[in-house]
This record gives structure tokens, sequence and C-alpha cells, in this order.
């Protein structure tokens, strides 16, 4: 079995496809991360000061002269005092400053303590930053707590700490205090609009993973050619889905009534899902050329995926052409077909094969024009066991003589073995999926069944296809409705009062 492998191009579809959730997805994590910083994190305030490293510990009246090597030289002594004053011996001394000044509900929010009371040293040496500015002399100190009063008081109490005990542990140089500490009431943290973006892009990356591992674990049928190239049989044609189409000059929302819309509803199906209806009929009439039979049999994989309707719209497509067509329900324990055309279905096909009805009686004429309906009829206790009866084999080619066409609407072929037991006896049987729903998992039992019982597959019709995926081609069949049914579509004639 081919790989199926997501190229640029598909991947680029897929995200369009999906940009609404993708967005969507962006803006709420972006709320979501702005929510946490306003009301989860706490505000920080930041109170830095400034020093200046000297080579000599000479005071400004005592120094005579400057020189290169005295600048570096204090450069140098940036990165050893600042080793320094990140000793434990340092941090502890501001600890217990801290804590001589302020009471532990205040500090509560930015250090821990140990055992004994005493505030952690970790914690203090985590509220510091300490560096030089732009790699020159002067070194900067800097202090984030959430509380601004005690940022300011950590950096003034590292600013009267510094200048003795550098010079006691060193032993050269000296520093000046530029600037000191002033408490910053303006918290520098959270800052809201970084939370944001941060959120955004985010929901924008997550959302795009999701989406891709999704569509590449999606194991449902969305793409022709891989359908083509899984079995070996060609699509006969795809169905775009009917949503929000006009009846009159209302909307009518997505419903079974709206899926069971016929050709002959020409005010609500759209023009390009009827002339896909009739490039069926055209791919179909090629491919029983070489059988030298005129039974259609359409079946899908499971229930609810559209075959009912297609049946019915294949029939009305071929009566189009005036040719005569019967449609058969043989979905005895479903049946559809008579709800679809409004019409009786008290006699039909099981009474037809047991003989309680004649064909006149049983065949309801004209429903459409050139097209007849054999409904169903009451359902038998045994379906299966009348399906593969020899009447029913007489009564199918009794009525292939009758009509220039027999389409027939069987059970699903997961479900039931009717069938396949019906498609050994026509010269084809069309699968119909539905996009999005149907799995290649259900499309390759289907498959295996009917191989095995050597059924003609003629090809399959993807259904309901999403008018996003369909691509040009269906903007293209769009920018023709304007035309109307008149242009290759449906004659005066093709009127019926039949709604669904």
């Amino acid at each position: 079995m081919e790989k199926d492998t997501l190229d640029l191009r598909s991947l680029l579809d897929l995200l369009l496809r999906r940009v609404w959730i993708i967005l969507g997805s962006a803006v709420l994590m972006g709320a979501a991360f702005f929510a946490f910083a306003k009301f989860v994190m706490p505000l920080k305030y930041e109170s830095y000061t400034s020093m200046y490293v000297k080579n000599n510990t000479n005071t400004k009246e005592q120094q005579t002269d400057i020189n290169i090597n005295d600048l570096n030289a204090s450069k140098s002594l940036v990165s050893t005092y600042i080793a320094v004053l990140d000793s434990d011996t340092v941090m502890g001394s501001v600890g217990e400053a801290l804590q001589l000044k302020f009471d532990k509900a205040t500090l509560e929010g930015s250090f821990t303590f140990d055992d004994n009371g005493k505030i952690n040293i970790e914690s203090v040496r985590k509220c510091f930053t300490m560096s030089s500015v732009d790699d020159t002399e002067v070194m900067n100190i800097t202090a984030i707590t959430t509380d601004p009063q005690v940022s300011a008081h950590m950096c003034n109490v590292i600013a009267d700490i510094a200048p003795e005990f550098l010079v006691r542990v060193v032993g050269a140089g000296s520093v000046e205090v530029i600037d000191e500490a002033k408490v910053n009431e303006e918290a520098v943290s959270p800052n809201f609009r970084s939370m944001v973006i941060r959120g955004v892009l985010a929901g924008l990356v997550l959302s795009v993973l999701i989406v891709i591992l999704a569509d590449m674990f999606d194991n449902t049928v969305k793409e022709s050619d891989k359908l083509v190239r899984r079995f070996g049989k060609a699509t006969l044609g795809e169905i775009m889905e009917i949503e929000g189409v006009s009846a009159g000059n209302k909307k009518v929302k997505k419903s079974t009534d709206e899926e069971r819309l016929l050709l002959t509803d020409t005010e609500r199906v759209p023009f390009n899902v009827a002339e896909t209806y009739k490039s069926i009929r055209t791919n179909l009439i090629f491919s029983l050329g070489t059988t030298g039979k005129n039974t259609i049999a359409v079946s899908s994989c499971n229930p609810s995926e559209g075959k009912s309707t297609s049946a019915a719209n294949v029939a009305l497509a071929f009566a189009q052409t005036g040719c005569s067509v019967l449609l058969i329900d043989a979905d005895m324990r479903k049946p559809v077909q008579h709800k679809i055309f409004k019409t009786s279905n008290k006699i039909g096909l099981s009474t037809m094969i047991v003989g309680i009805s004649s064909a006149e009686d049983s065949i309801q004429k004209n429903i459409y024009k050139n097209l007849d309906l054999l409904p169903a009829g009451k359902m038998p206790p045994n379906p299966s066991e009348l399906l593969s009866s020899q009447q029913f084999g007489d009564l199918l080619n009794r009525v292939s003589r009758m009509y220039d066409y027999v389409i027939i609407d069987t059970p699903p072929v997961n479900i039931v073995s009717d069938a396949v037991v019906i498609s050994g006896l026509v010269g084809g049987t069309v699968m119909v999926l539905k996009y999005g729903a149907t799995t290649y998992d259900d499309m390759g039992e289907a498959m295996r069944q009917l191989n095995l019982s050597d059924v003609n597959v003629l090809g399959f019709v993807l259904n309901e296809v999403n008018k996003h995926h369909a691509g040009t081609y269906s903007s293209y069949k769009y920018k023709y409705s304007d035309y109307g049914y008149g242009y290759g579509g449906h004659s005066d004639d093709d009127d019926s009062d039949n709604d669904n």
C-alpha cells in the first residue's frame, strides 16, 4: 500500500481550510496568557544602583591623571567585584538587613525561609542581577522583588557594604556609588504585551501542530486521488456538500431533507452538483459499455453516507436523457426511496418476489418523466434469502429487458451481505463514500468482500465534499451557475412536484 505524504501544497491547503480554527486558538491562547499574567502572576518592582570601579584608592583630589591602563584595569576588576558581591557572605548580610527592616509577611512574596526563620541565601541571590554597563568600568546592580521598597533597600544595602568589603577582600582598587537606589512604584513584571504575544505565538504553533497531527492520523476519505491509488478504481464524481442553499428567498439549514435534494429541485440544487451527477451518468455509460448489462447497484460501506440520495439522482440523471429508467429500492431493512419520492411502500420488491403482487401493481409509473420506481415493500423476515433467490434473479432479468437502465439502491456492504448478493447479478456496483466520515479501513473491508464475490466495482462517488476542499475546480463550476439549467441542464419538462 502506498504511503501518503503531506507535501507543501497540501500542507498549505490544509492550514487554509483550518485557518479560523488556528486563528481562534491563537486568540484564545493570547487571552489565556493575559488572564494568567493579570490574575495569577505577582507584580514585580525593579530598583538599581550603579557604582564606578577604580584601579586605585586615591580620592578625586589626589588623582592627577588617568591613563588607559588604569581604565583597562578597572574594567577587569568589575568581574572580580561581581563575583565577590555574589558570595554567600554578602547575600547573607543583605538577607539579615532585610529582616531587620521588613516583617516576614512583606518578604514572603519574594524570598523563602529556612528552618531557623532566616531568609534563604539562594532566594536573595535570585533577586539580584549584576553586570558591567556596556563593558565599561561602571557596575550596575539591579534587584527585582514583589515590593518596591524591598527592591530599593536591597540595592542600597549592597551599595553600603560594597566599598569597604571589596577593598578588604580584593585588596585592589575601589568603588564609588554613582546612583543611590530609589523606590520605583511602577511594576516591571509581568509585561502584559509580551505575555499576549507569547500566548498568540504559542496558540499558533500549538494549533498548527494539532491540525497537522490530526490530519496525519485522520483515516477518513478526503482525497479522490488516494482512493484511486489505494483501491485501483476510478472516482466517478465528487458531490459538493449542500449547505445553506436557497429555497426561494429563504436560507435553508443543512438537514436530512436537505441532503436528499433531487435534481428535480432546480431552485435549490447548486448547478455544479447537478452537473456532477450528469458527469457520473456519462462515466457509468462508458463503464457499462464493456459489461453488456444495463443494471447498476449503488451501495456504501456504512449507513448515512448518502447512497440512497445518490441512487435517486443517478436514476434521474439517466431519465433526463430520454431513456427509460427503473429505480429499485432493494434496501428492504431500511427503505428510503418511497420517502424521497413521497410515494407508498405497501407493496413493492418484497411482495413482488414472493408473488403477492404483480409487476404492474408494484412498479410505480412515471414518478418523474421516464423514471419508474419499485419501492422496497413491506419488510420481510428474510431479506437476504429473498435477494439471493432465483425469483429475484428472474425479476431482475425481466425488468432489465423492459428498461434502458435499472438502478438498484442496495444496503451498506459492511452491515449485511445483501449488497454483495445483488452486486453479483448486475453490470457493476457504484460505491458512495461520505467525505470526512467513511474511513479507508471501512472501504478496505467493503472492497475485500466485493472482491471475494468477484463483484465489478465501477467506481466511487465521494459525497458531501467540503467546498473548501474542492478548490479551483469547484469555483470554476460555480462561475457557470448564472447560465441556469437551460444550458446543458434540465429542460422545461424536468419540473416535478417533489420537494425533497
